[in-house]
């Protein structure tokens, strides 16, 4: 499976062309798959549904299933959050893991960088970010892409990564 990641700043728009550029890749006949990181913690389950009470009792993993899509939710009590490794090895094999966050990890990563948001730039600090994706001009030494240009990127990214 090939890995490519995408960070930036918390509102830049990492999600959004994410979800632009998975269309993209699917059309190419990829299989893709997705792990995002969060910060702050998260839930999917609700409280009075019964995989949230089986949970709450100490299961340390639920897994629902149903015709249309299943979900394992693994609770991690205390343990330390597994690497980045460790949950693409938890992935069903596919041609594509994209990952969004994890900024530090060795992975080829586009930055998602917008001046207006006043923050700077990852990549002269990050020794994995191969490109930028941006909403304005700017002269750089690593190819700068159209944040606008969903088609360019995602061409830039089945290229990097040996699908083209």
């Amino acid at each position: 499976m090939k890995v490519f990641g995408f960070a930036g700043y918390s509102g830049s728009g990492k999600t959004t062309l994410i979800e632009q550029l998975i269309p993209h890749f699917v059309l190419e006949g990829l299989t893709v798959s997705l792990i995002k990181h969060a910060h702050a913690g998260f839930d999917i389950d609700r409280p009075g549904k019964d995989s949230f009470r089986l949970r709450e009792a100490g299961c340390t993993e639920v897994l629902l299933t149903s015709n249309n899509r299943w979900v394992l939710m693994h609770e991690l009590r205390g343990r330390d959050e597994p690497t980045l490794d460790e949950q693409i090895a938890a992935l069903s094999p596919c041609d594509l893991v994209l990952v969004e966050g994890f900024k530090a990890s060795p992975i080829p990563k586009l930055e998602v960088h917008r001046p207006s948001y006043d923050r700077p730039l990852m990549y002269p600090d990050n020794p994995h970010v191969v490109a930028v994706a941006t909403d304005v001009p700017m002269e750089l030494p690593l190819p700068r892409l159209d944040l606008n240009d969903v088609e360019a990127i995602a061409g830039f990214i089945l290229r990097h990564q040996g699908f083209r």
